[in-house]
């Protein structure tokens, strides 16, 4: 029985009145970039997650660029990045000027490794960015307690963890100085083509993210800050409405999927995610073990999806190895030949879970 890595024609299906609804609001209202569409979304996400102001821009890079941005990152800064994550992390802080700076990870749980992070600081170093990787919950609080004393700002990537809640029952995002989150459609809350927003509690920084989005500028014509074009879309906010109202079923559907994967695959050598109850909303469920490859290919053999995120960790890529850092963060590299994604998206069924755990069964016990 083939099972697909993902389905993104599920959801549509069966809301399809509900996304066309809202499609011909924004039609008839005639306004399609930003607008009451985007800012009742906003209203909507900043209240979800417990915020104080959500900012839409145009994609989550955009929302990672704009923060810092707004915390005034530029040419001779630093800013620490976990060396296992999609590599718009890194690129954000390229494109203000600063210079990305990787840390190690920790091999159990795929998150930056604190005890590294005394080996990557410099006086030149801003920020460090932690990554909610797969939808699991970051211990932001840990890092901040590294940080705070130092003047280094936190900020969260949290492209893969809307909803995702912390040790401290804070939301992910909500916890650094800026939150950061892609709506790329493959995403747990996922627009329909591309989106992103960033999420502050601090006056100041919406201010400046909301000049930044739109040219610098503070009122018509009057452009204060440096700044570009990151609008959002009006369709995409009236989108992402829609779907924000089954976020929190979808996200718990997840985490069963999860919960049958771990009990379905308890005794054969595959790392599996770690289990910490209602924290984790699962964007992807990653298995680790040295015979990747190969179950890779038996799995495609039986029509199972699967993928591998990331095939090559950030300070490993050509774009940054060239400054002579490839190899420095070990057991990224290590994982990044052991990772493997197994089919994970809220309208899977519970017998295609049980096929795919079958599939991996089946080839470990071969």
């Amino acid at each position: 029985m083939p099972v697909p890595l993902l389905d993104l024609k599920r959801d549509v299906v069966a809301h399809r009145d509900e996304y066309l609804s809202a499609i011909a609001r924004v039609v008839d209202s005639g306004t399609f970039i930003l607008g009451p569409e985007v800012e009742a979304f906003e209203a909507a996400f900043a209240s979800f997650l417990g915020a104080k102001h959500c900012v839409c821009v145009n994609n989550g890079t955009s929302a990672l660029y704009a923060a810092y941005l707004a915390l005034g990152i530029g040419p001779g800064d630093e800013v620490i990045v976990p060396a296992n994550t999609f590599i718009a992390t890194a690129e954000a802080a390229s494109m203000t000027g600063a210079t990305p700076v990787f840390v190690d990870i920790d091999s159990a749980t795929h998150h930056l490794d604190v005890q590294d992070l005394d080996r990557v600081v410099t006086p030149r170093t801003k920020v460090v960015a932690v990554v909610h990787l797969f939808g699991m919950a970051a211990d932001v609080a840990v890092v901040k307690a590294w940080a705070d004393p130092r003047g280094i700002v936190v900020v969260e990537d949290t492209a893969q963890a809307h909803g995702a809640i912390l040790a401290d029952g804070q939301k992910a995002g909500t916890a650094g100085a800026i939150g950061c989150f892609s709506f790329y459609p493959t995403k747990n809350l996922g627009a329909f083509g591309e989106g992103g927003a960033a999420v502050t509690d601090d006056d100041a920084l919406a201010e400046r993210l909301r000049a930044i989005r739109a040219h610098g500028a503070t009122t018509q014509n009057r452009h204060e800050t440096f700044g570009t074009n990151l609008r959002m879309e009006a369709f995409q906010g009236a989108l992402l409405g829609v779907r924000l109202l089954r976020l929190a079923a979808a996200a718990e559907r997840r985490r069963s999927i999860a919960a049958r994967y771990r009990a379905g695959l308890a005794g054969i050598p595959v790392a599996l995610p770690p289990d910490v109850g209602a924290r984790h909303v699962f964007h992807l469920f990653v298995v680790t073990t040295d015979r990747r490859d190969a179950l890779k290919e038996h799995l495609a053999s039986r029509g199972i999806g699967s993928a591998i995120h990331y095939p090559t960790a950030c300070p490993d890529q050509p774009v940054y190895a060239s400054r002579g850092i490839a190899g420095t963060c070990p057991n990224a590299t290590a994982a990044a030949a052991r990772i493997l994604s197994l089919p994970m998206f809220a309208e899977m069924t519970d017998v295609e879970v049980d096929e795919v755990i079958d599939g991996v069964r089946s080839f470990f016990l071969a």
